[in-house]
């Protein structure tokens, strides 16, 4: 996460070329399909990137993803220096951003484009299969991201905005490279975790560069609960953060808990909370309190945006009672609605308007209303996980657990988190003869070299199941603790095969 990323983006919609980024923890396999499946020719890098202190490479990937088959397209890799870390390289193919950039005029006429013409891709978890391509639009798109800014964070001349998304997900396309922008906004730009190189390091930045919109996610402020709580040189009370008029939650539903510390800590009980509920595939927020005018709720989302008709309806498409849960769907459309999933108009059809719904647009997240028109997000209703407001489809962590020489069988379910909301946890069978012929003793996080280096973060030895299939006993001690989930899972609306499997797995 850097300028430059933004100012590629900027630069490829000047320029009428359809970008794809891909966050930055992803392995080379993920990399290598997403270029092959948007078809890339020009791949755009950094030697490395910092995280936590550290410096971790970025190009090493980009490498080991283009010597696969099927990238032939790709004629040019631009690598921006970022950490100094020694790169490998490529004469004729790799070019350093600085060699390029000194090249480049500074007049740079906009390429005309029309309306529908795709303005990127970005990728995104589905319950099954490869994940898919969502596909928008210039004008809807940068149309909802400037209109949204303006509506939900009330913004007004003056103003430091500040989201701390990453430009890997939906969030960090919409509310940092092209919402704030569009609208005129200076906004501060983040690098790093929220806890290094202390816990404090938000309200600090809030602090310093006078921040007055604030937009950030529940894992993240779970995350610096305890650390407020543990130290309280950390804590938001030791900042002066007077300058912040609204402060938002995006990407995962937050749990009340976190809510009322969030106003009362950070908000200082006069900021108020918008808690924002959209996707990647709506392009821009869809059902958020406006500041000023929603009276709030801690844990609510609240009201559809004006023009989003939201609905929660039953598996026939027909409206259900206030009160009770049904699927959540939108049953007009709106300016930055997803367009394609790249490649897949089959696919775009039946995942998001399937004729059961009656052709609405199907979110996949459960939903319920209130007797006041409030909205309330229960999660998803397919086989795909929220991990710290980052989807993971199940089909492709499993996918990277059974490529492990020692594993024959995976599957993989969701369990409640304290502090990511979901936690991923796996339940593998081992290949006998291979175990017998070998004595292992890598850790989990080895046989996750397919996954995004995130979700390889797994629980405790003591709790986690994945962390005992590699010991020289095959049998799963915490297997027991699946029948808290067993209820759980048991209730949901909509169980879908897959998800019957993994729960008799499981149990």
């Amino acid at each position: 996460m850097s300028i430059e990323a933004v100012v590629a983006m900027q630069a490829c919609a000047r320029l009428g070329i359809i970008h794809s980024v891909v966050f930055g923890g992803f392995s080379a396999k993920s990399l290598h399909e997403r270029i092959v499946d948007v078809g890339a020719t020009l791949v755009i890098t950094a030697d490395g990137q910092y995280r936590g202190g550290k410096a971790l490479p970025l190009k090493p990937a980009v490498d080991e993803a283009l010597a696969q088959s099927n990238t032939e397209k790709v004629r040019s890799v631009i690598v921006y220096r970022r950490t100094g870390t020694e790169t490998a390289w490529t004469e004729g193919r790799d070019v350093w951003w600085s060699d390029f950039e000194g090249k480049q005029s500074d007049v740079c006429e906009p390429v005309a484009m029309n309306s529908e013409d795709p303005l990127f891709i970005l990728y995104t978890s589905g319950s099954t299969g490869k994940p898919k391509g969502v596909q928008h639009s210039s004008a809807g798109y940068l149309l909802w991201a400037q209109l949204t800014v303006k509506w939900t964070f009330d913004q007004k001349p003056g103003d430091v905005f500040w989201c701390t998304a990453d430009v890997g997900w939906i969030t960090g396309h919409t509310y940092v490279t092209y919402g704030p922008l569009a609208a005129g906004l200076t906004q501060v730009v983040f690098e790093g975790v929220p806890t290094y190189p202390n816990a404090g390091r938000f309200w600090d930045m809030i602090a310093r560069h006078k921040v007055t919109t604030f937009y950030t996610a529940p894992t993240a402020i779970r995350s610096l609960i305890k650390a407020a709580d543990a130290d309280a040189k950390v804590h938001p009370n030791s900042f002066d953060l007077s300058s912040l008029r609204i402060i938002g939650s995006v990407g995962e539903p937050i749990n009340p808990e976190a809510w009322v510390w969030y106003y009362k800590n950070v908000g200082k009980e006069r900021c108020p909370i918008v808690d924002t509920w959209w996707q990647t595939e709506t392009g821009g927020q869809m059902i958020t309190p406006l500041p000023g005018a929603t009276p709030l709720k801690p844990g609510s989302c609240t009201l559809p945006l004006p023009g989003i008709f939201a609905a929660i309806v039953d598996e026939t498409g027909e409206d259900v009672p206030d009160g009770k849960g049904g699927f959540l769907v939108i049953k007009k459309p709106w300016p930055a609605m997803i367009r394609n999933v790249w490649g897949d108009q089959e696919r775009y059809k039946n995942s998001y308007f399937p004729p059961e719904y009656r052709g609405y647009y199907l979110a996949g997240d459960g939903a319920q209303r209130d007797a006041d028109g409030y909205f309330w997000i229960m999660g998803r209703i397919d086989d795909v996980l929220n991990v710290s407001g980052h989807r993971l489809g199940t089909m492709e962590v499993e996918s990277a657990l059974v490529s492990h020489e020692l594993v024959a069988e995976a599957a993989v379910v969701g369990r409640p988190d304290a502090t990511t909301g979901e936690a991923v946890v796996a339940f593998v069978v081992l290949k006998r003869e291979r175990l017998m012929a070998t004595k292992p003793k890598r850790s989990p996080s080895n046989c996750a070299t397919g996954l995004p280096r995130k979700s390889a973060r797994l629980p405790s030895p003591r709790t986690s199941v994945l962390a005992t299939i590699f010991q020289k006993r095959v049998r799963v001690k915490s297997c027991g603790v699946c029948c808290a989930w067993w209820p759980r899972a048991k209730r949901s609306r909509k169980t879908s095969p897959r998800l019957k499997i993994r729960l008799f797995l499981s149990n």
